[in-house]
């Protein structure tokens, strides 16, 4: 019985495919380890959203076949790198990987497995066995993910992307989008209660854009929510271009659905959001955030913002600072653009920001973010949050419990007598920019 240790790098849907790969390997009689040293077959799933996030998995690779010289392990790269980078992954004769499946092909993977370990394949020695095919329909929608027992279990109900933002790489590493049937998540969702999670986390690449035969995002949301067992529902990652009213008002009026949006901005001005292919104006974005405080004047919402992109001026980014300071987002993730083969950009607009502005733009919107953070944290000091514990300890003691509160945000209490997995009552004490703390009450 071969051994598997797969790496997982990126963003939640990653993690839900390594759960998947689990899956499809563990039914064809495959093992798992948890060390690396152990294992006949590393499998890195990878990101390629990002230069740095690519340029780890290459240092990674090196420092697996350093410290594995002449044992015969067998290397395979899953994910969007496999599909972006295919050419530079299967003809670099110095890069000694053994095969590569994109993100539609993960129920393929025994079969790769079984001919490289079968046709006298070694490390760099022969033609490298690969699928990269993108399907129009695969959706995994008849593989359960093998999901450890925990308090939020991840579920990818849409793949692949249809907007093509000129900056991103998803719509050509996962490609269109497709949607699973509402039936076959709350199975699914079902099948997950079952197993004591409390918490669900819908997934897509931009789920909001949800659609199955005449069904839309409002009414999986619905569906998701009558199952018994789970107590809250998040969703990740959604467009501004997909918040029709009704899904608005379900996010709202629903209590299982937990009041917090991801909203990217990404940029404020709107000749840059024009070029990004985002679909949206300034004004657009601010009356829809105006339209969700008006719903529910307490939403939590965060936000993804780039900074530098192709030809952006000074007084352009100030209207991306300006919006900040409307908004007050509740956090934030801001990035330096990075510029990603095959995108839109990267053919069409020079990456002509110098790298010191770009550092200084992103220095100046983390500033502005971080006060923001303490102010609206700040604001929660002597309410009483509903908080779902997470994990036992935290870095700076292991005496204290880490859970979350409606809103998403971090709350640190006294570890008592409480388990993984209780909604426990939190009085909040203390804030930072970053977390809450409290005292359990009641």
């Amino acid at each position: 019985m071969k051994k598997v240790f797969i790496e997982t790098y990126g963003c939640q849907m990653n993690v839900y495919d390594t759960e998947i790969v689990r899956s499809v390997l563990g039914k064809s009689g495959f093992d798992f380890t948890e060390s690396e040293s152990e294992a006949d077959i590393v499998l890195l799933n990878t990101c390629s959203v990002r230069e740095n996030a690519n340029n780890k998995v290459y240092s990674r690779i090196h420092n697996i076949l350093n410290g594995r010289k002449g044992d015969g392990v067998k290397i395979g790269i899953l994910g969007c790198m496999a599909t972006n980078f295919r050419k530079q992954l299967l003809e670099n004769p110095k890069l000694p990987i053994d095969f590569i499946a994109g993100p539609d092909s993960y129920k393929r993977l025994p079969q790769l497995i079984d001919e490289i370990s079968g046709n006298g394949v070694t490390n760099g020695a022969a033609p490298k066995n690969f699928d990269v095919t993108l399907s129009e329909f695969e959706t995994y929608s008849d593989v359960y993910p093998a999901q450890d027992g925990g308090v939020n279990a991840w579920l990818a109900v849409m793949r692949g992307c249809d907007n093509f933002c000129t900056f991103c790489v998803v719509p050509y590493t996962r490609g269109r989008e497709r949607s699973r049937s509402p039936e076959n998540v709350v199975d699914e969702v079902k099948r997950l209660a079952g197993q004591g999670f409390r918490q669900i986390t819908l997934l897509g690449q931009n789920v909001n854009s949800y659609r199955y035969e005449g069904h839309d995002f409002a009414d999986l949301l619905e569906q998701v929510s009558t199952v018994e067992g789970i107590e809250r529902i998040r969703f990740t990652s959604p467009h501004p271009k997909d918040f029709p009213r009704r899904l608005l008002q379900v996010i709202a009026e629903n209590p299982k659905v937990c009041k917090q949006i991801h909203l990217p901005l990404q940029a404020g001005n709107d000749r840059v959001l024009e070029m990004m292919n985002r679909t949206y104006t300034r004004k657009e974005f601010l009356d829809l955030v105006d339209e969700i405080r008006t719903l529910y004047p307490a939403m939590v919402l965060s936000t993804d913002i780039i900074v530098g992109f192709p030809t952006e001026t000074e007084a352009e980014f100030e209207e991306t600072v300006q919006v900040m300071e409307t908004v007050e987002f509740d956090s934030a993730y801001i990035f330096k653009y990075s510029e990603r083969p095959q995108t839109i950009a990267q053919r069409k607009f020079p990456d002509d920001v110098p790298e010191e502005e770009k550092t200084r733009r992103i220095v100046k919107l983390n500033e502005i973010q971080k006060r923001h953070s303490y102010h609206k944290n700040l604001a929660h000091v002597g309410e009483i949050h509903a908080v779902l514990l997470e994990q036992e300890s935290t870095k700076k003691s292991p005496d204290d419990y880490l859970g979350r509160n409606d809103g998403n945000k971090i709350v640190i209490v006294p570890k008592g007598s409480y388990r993984k997995g209780d909604f426990v009552r939190v009085q909040i004490s203390d804030a930072t920019p970053h977390v809450l703390r409290g005292t359990v009450v009641g």
